[in-house]
Parts: structure tokens; C-alpha cells; sequence
């Protein structure tokens, strides 16, 4: 089985689609760590795209939560808040049950583990090493996607009792980079971000892990960037959101 990992769309739509035919041929179903909304100018569109996909697993994200109303917006900073508030008042109200309905992290697979932030808090960002130890102990999740942080990469637990970082190293212009799993250690994998990236790379950031092959392919896409910044500005968000998304951060 041969799944597309996706995290943080963010209501970019032109980030989506170009994931997805970058992608198309090469997964039979697809992961969902979070965050379809937000940021972006698009939350209908998006979520609807998400929703023909069928998720075989899902989780919700923060921006998901406070969409519709399930999160204090005084854990964002006013940006983010003003956002959320364009967003709630955009979602029909098909999106929003659908929104409402998504699980909360970690959620089980066969053989693998997805979450929004960590093992221990769908909330908690995984920004560092010392972040990501208390999940990679967790003896009974050798594999988990995430991702909430917009980096792609993730951490490691090797089986030789030590941890490190996983640096995909695509921000070089590489389109595509491989990761071989060894099933003695223990992985958090972070496809990156879909729709707003924030690792120095504007392009779309996804990953498809093929089962059978134990085998991760981080990859990069362009989208059309000046389009969806220009959808931003005319819905009336704050500019520095549509402004980052040139920068990758």
C-alpha cells in the first residue's frame, strides 16, 4: 500500500492541486495530519477537495478546531485569529459538520501512527530534539507522521540508542529525497507543509510512504504562489500572511 502523507493545507488551493498531480500515479490512499484550514483564502474548496479524497486516516489540527469554534483563539497570535475569524465566517455549513467530525491525534493505522503535533499533545509543536523525545520513547509507535510545525523532515530513535533529526535537504532545489525505514528504530516523519511552508522553501511539501517497500519519499512541488497570494489580498486577510508564502517561512 502506498500512501500520500499530507499536513497543514492551510485553504491553499493551488498548493493542493499541484501536490496532487504531482503526486497523482503514485498512492492508493491518503493521510491527513491537520490543519485543512486556516491562513488561506480557499477553506471550502479545500476542505471539499479533502473530503473527495477520502482519507483512510485523518486527524484535526488547531486551525481546524478553531474554525469552528472548538479552541480558545487566545492561543493565537492576532494574525492567526484574524484569519480563523474570516475563516469561520466563509465554511458552508457541510464544511463546517465535516471540520467538526475530525478526529483528535494520534489516530492508528497498520503499523503506523498519525497525529497533528505529538504523541502526548495534538497541540504541542515538535520543533526540536528535545521536543520530540518523550514520543519517540513511546515503544508502541514505531512510525508516526505529523505535522503542525510546517518543516519537512522529522526525528529519529535509532535502534543503537541514540536520537537525531531527519533533514530531507531538498530547501537546495531538490525535488524529491528518499528514506529508507529500518524497522528497529523508531520514526516521527513530518511530510511538511501543503500550503504554507515555513523551512525557507515556498514549495508545496508532502510525502508518500510505500508500506510495502518501508520506504518514505519526501517531495517539493511549485504552485502558483501569486495566485493565491492574490486571492488573499482580495478577501481582505492580513497582508504578512499572503507576503510569507513568496518566503517559504
Amino acid at each position: 500500500m502506498r500512501f500520500l502523507i499530507l499536513a497543514d493545507i492551510h485553504a491553499n488551493l493551488e498548493a493542493l492541486e499541484a501536490v496532487l498531480e504531482r503526486a497523482r500515479g503514485q498512492f492508493d490512499q491518503v493521510i491527513c495530519c491537520g490543519d485543512l484550514v486556516g491562513y488561506g483564502p480557499d477553506p471550502n474548496q479545500v476542505t471539499e477537495a479533502v473530503r473527495q479524497l477520502e482519507p483512510a486516516l485523518m486527524v484535526r489540527g488547531n486551525h481546524d478546531k478553531a474554525a469552528v469554534g472548538l479552541t480558545d483563539l487566545s492561543w493565537f497570535n492576532p494574525l492567526a485569529g484574524s484569519a480563523v475569524l474570516w475563516t469561520r465566517a466563509q465554511l458552508s455549513e457541510e464544511n463546517r459538520r465535516y471540520l467538526q467530525a475530525m478526529p483528535r491525534g494520534p489516530v492508528e493505522g497498520d503499523g503506523f501512527t498519525v497525529a497533528h503535533g505529538s504523541l502526548l499533545d495534538e497541540d504541542q509543536y515538535l520543533l526540536n530534539l528535545e521536543d520530540a523525545l518523550q514520543s519517540l520513547s513511546l515503544p508502541a509507535h514505531r512510525l508516526t507522521f505529523f505535522g503542525h510545525t510546517h518543516v519537512q523532515g522529522g526525528f529519529t530513535w535509532f535502534k543503537e540508542q541514540r536520537a537525531g533529526p531527519l533533514d530531507p535537504g531538498l530547501r537546495k532545489g531538490a525535488a524529491e529525497s528518499r528514506l529508507a525505514l529500518d524497522s528497529e528504530n523508531r520514526y516521527l516523519i513530518n511530510p511538511g507543509s501543503v500550503g504554507q511552508p515555513r523551512d525557507d522553501d515556498p514549495r508545496a511539501a508532502f510525502a508518500v510512504y510505500d508500506q510495502t517497500r518501508a520506504l518514505v519519499t519526501y517531495m517539493r512541488v511549485e504552485y502558483p504562489v501569486g495566485r493565491t497570494q492574490q486571492k488573499m489580498r482580495e478577501a481582505g486577510l492580513p497582508p504578512y500572511l499572503a507576503d510569507r508564502l513568496r518566503q517559504g517561512w
